[in-house]
């Protein structure tokens, strides 16, 4: 299983950014796919999940409104949308991969394979 994360970068306060995740070697669309993210000296948090039909989506709320996770499972792809970005949201992005046929999990432990991150940068 391989999951490449990419799309991050710079940015300045207040701009989007849109991160890809492209999943290969699994049952794509039985797996739920998250997005956590690590910031320097923090421990890695959950950011958003989709299930794996793409038709329920879970957030933190302090990102919901900011942030939009889709998928496209003919393409093995999973998306973080990420708009009004802020000085804070700087971090190290990961994908992950929970499943097959599982609930969503918010927790890193709840999920099954990981990439390797794509860094988020942004300034004020």
């Amino acid at each position: 299983v391989q999951l490449q994360a990419s799309g991050g970068g710079l940015v300045q306060a207040g701009g989007s950014l849109r991160l890809t995740c492209a999943a290969s070697g699994l049952p794509f669309s039985t797996y739920v796919m998250g997005w956590f993210r690590q910031a320097p000296g923090k421990e890695r948090e959950f950011v958003a999940a989709v299930s794996g039909s793409g038709g329920s989506t879970y957030y933190v709320d302090s990102m919901k409104g900011r942030f939009a996770i889709s998928r496209d499972n003919a393409r093995n792809t999973v998306y973080l949308q990420m708009n009004s970005l802020k000085p804070d949201d700087t971090a190290v992005y990961s994908c992950a991969a929970r499943g097959p046929f599982k609930l969503v999990a918010y927790t890193t432990g709840g999920y099954d394979y990981w990439g390797q991150g794509t860094q988020v940068t942004v300034s004020s």
